[in-house]
């Protein structure tokens, strides 16, 4: 079986898709493979929804609580893409992954990813035991793909970027989308025509996206920043880590300044009402003290503690609208 995870396709963007995508539309008007859709596990947000994948478990209980988080006992933020061996992948998110379990079962798992991949904390958090196949930068990356289903059966995992990666630079619905929007279906195109007659493709997200109208720089406000020690999470999703006794004051400062733009709560408000699912207790005290989830087309940038490249960026996701977190399911069978 083959696994596509598609990053940045979220359900409802498969309409815009469908000009670009002959295949995807297709599947939009029944006549290919089956549609279903799923929702992912929130923050929705790369890192967090590849474990979520990876170990069927939510981010309370893997650890990998959003894109950056504050380590424990420190003001050091980590930033899980950039994550490599501090802290240890397998302490940090200890849960078994699907790969470990099919392995120990007898089972082949294998991963297709970029080469650059390799080595990372998060590789290491999401496709512990897996056999990692490294594809470079121009490698016939559907071929490597169909090679592996082809050498044996067992579940071979693929992953592109191009889409999610067109939406933060250019905007979703841009012309470098709509392009980057036709490579998927090419792609998927290609893995479909060449599937073997006994292996099922499966095609899916980790999130969707939105593109950003309002935009709230926490560092151009000194009543922001007050009583903040740490900032972490990401535009749609903050993690604000209070010094000692502010916590109440930061949360109703907030409330206040950014009214219906972010529903804001505190680490135990948002732990009772579940979004984070049930939360291992070693977990807690990576969610900042206060959480601020943006609603609308509105994000937190933090100009004075993330690179200025952020800032310019279009489209978003993180958050817990439906445009972020609903995702497709496309099942393909050979």
């Amino acid at each position: 079986m083959g696994l596509l995870l598609v990053d940045g396709m979220g359900a409802h963007l498969l309409p815009q898709m469908c000009a670009h995508a002959p295949l995807l539309a297709s599947v939009m008007a029944g006549g290919a493979g089956r549609l279903d859709n799923l929702v992912c596990t929130f923050p929705s947000t790369t890192p967090t929804s590849l474990v979520s994948l990876a170990t069927g478990t939510s981010a309370g209980e893997h650890g990998i609580l959003g894109f950056t988080v504050k380590l424990p006992d420190t003001d050091r933020v980590l930033h899980h893409i950039m994550w490599r061996d501090d802290p240890p992948p397998a302490q940090w998110q200890p849960v078994p992954t699907w790969f470990e379990r099919l392995t120990e079962a007898g089972i082949s798992a294998r991963a297709v990813l970029p080469a650059a991949f390799l080595g990372s904390g998060l590789t290491e958090a999401a496709y512990r035991g897996a056999r990692l196949r490294p594809a470079g930068p121009h490698t016939d990356y559907a071929q490597q793909v169909l090679d592996e289903l082809d050498a044996a059966p067992g579940l071979v995992y693929a992953y592109t970027a191009e889409l999610d990666t067109a939406a933060h630079l250019f905007g979703i619905g841009s012309r470098q989308w709509q392009q980057a929007a036709a490579q998927v279906d090419a792609l998927v195109t290609r893995l479909v025509e060449a599937l073997p007659p006994d292996a099922a493709l499966l095609v899916t997200a980790d999130h969707g996206g939105v593109n950003a109208q309002t935009r709230v720089d926490l560092d151009a406000d000194p009543r922001l920043t007050s009583g903040v020690r740490v900032v972490a999470g990401e535009p749609r999703v903050r993690y604000l880590y209070t010094r000692a006794g502010a916590a109440a004051d930061v949360l109703a400062t907030w409330r206040e300044l950014l009214g219906n733009r972010a529903e804001v709560c505190s680490r135990e408000q948002a732990v009772a009402a579940g979004v984070f699912g049930p939360v291992h207790p070693r977990h807690l005290s990576r969610i900042g003290d206060v959480v601020v989830t943006c609603t609308g087309d509105t994000v937190v940038l933090a100009t004075g503690h993330e690179p200025p490249q952020t800032a310019r960026l279009v489209g978003f996701h993180g958050g817990s609208t439906p445009a972020e977190t609903e995702i497709p399911l496309i099942t393909f069978r050979g």
